[in-house]
């Protein structure tokens, strides 16, 4: 399935107390392609998810699904939050079966689904573990289990690898990039990772500062299958990484009235990785 947002814009609160999220937004996410947003902290990310996803309404524009405006949740669209969404009573096995479960269709078939999806996300061994004896890793690929199991058109994620460590995030984005390439479907991913979205994306969408619109759409012609490893040493990679930076200093600064710390803090790991080619992109 593919999804196209027309003009969309989201406004919380009335009169004085009235705030623009996301004003006159507009892209497309592609079928059985990996669209991944990218923006600051902050600036709307997180809402537009929950239009597409249909938790939310648009305060105007449209938002589509092949062509059908979406008006509320359905099974075509699956999200995996920030925050672990495992419920803690329920044994992983548990949790992968439990969108089956609610809906009453917890079949023979959904069982062994759900045994092989274990399986493939390497957590068979874990079954009848709880989420307090799972690593961060683990609860993650346990919460695309039990989003996979129901067969979404869409895979919707919103910066499901924050907070974990280094190398625990580098072993889940090889992993998802793989299970993704296998299934073929639509992903729509939110992350504010320079080297996360590029890693990922077929195409990358820029975000402005709030309220949010789409700045600029980069096609990441990167090679496939792709190792998060070689990204450092690819040059082509490393460009799109500087283009990217470039476009969200300048959103980043937007923010700030005076001084510039938190849009320095923000690039500084970037400049220690690519030198001085960076530095001499943003001062152009």
């Amino acid at each position: 399935m593919s999804v196209e947002l027309r003009s969309v814009s989201k406004t919380y609160g009335r009169g004085t107390d009235a705030r623009v999220v996301v004003a006159d937004c507009s892209f497309h996410v592609e079928r059985g392609r990996f669209t991944v947003m990218i923006g600051p902290s902050g600036v709307g990310k997180s809402t537009i998810i929950r239009l597409i996803a249909g938790f939310d309404r648009p305060t105007a524009g449209q938002i589509t699904i092949d062509g059908r405006p979406i008006t509320r949740p359905g099974p075509d669209r699956q999200v995996v939050f920030q925050e672990t969404a495992l419920f803690p009573w329920m044994t992983t096995l548990e949790n992968v079966r439990y969108g089956p479960s609610a809906r009453g269709e917890l079949t023979p078939a959904n069982k062994t689904r759900a045994d092989a999806l274990l399986d493939r996300v390497g957590l068979g061994a874990f079954r009848e573990r709880y989420p307090r004896h799972l690593s961060g890793g683990m609860k993650r690929r346990a919460e695309l289990a039990r989003a996979l199991i129901n067969d979404p058109a869409i895979m919707i994620l919103d910066e499901p690898f924050r907070g974990l460590d280094a190398m625990t995030k580098r072993l889940m984005l090889d992993y998802y990039a793989r299970l993704s390439a296998d299934t073929g479907r639509t992903n729509f991913f939110v992350t504010t990772d320079v080297d996360e979205a590029i890693f990922l994306a077929d195409r990358l969408l820029v975000m402005t500062q709030i309220p949010t619109r789409v700045r600029a759409v980069i096609d990441v012609d990167l090679a496939r299958p792709r190792r998060f490893a070689d990204l450092a040493g690819d040059d082509r990679a490393n460009a799109l990484k500087m283009t990217v930076l470039s476009l969200l200093h300048e959103e980043v600064m937007k923010s700030f009235t005076s001084g510039s710390r938190a849009a320095t803090d923000f690039l500084d790991a970037y400049r220690r990785r690519l030198g001085p080619a960076l530095d001499n992109r943003l001062s152009k």
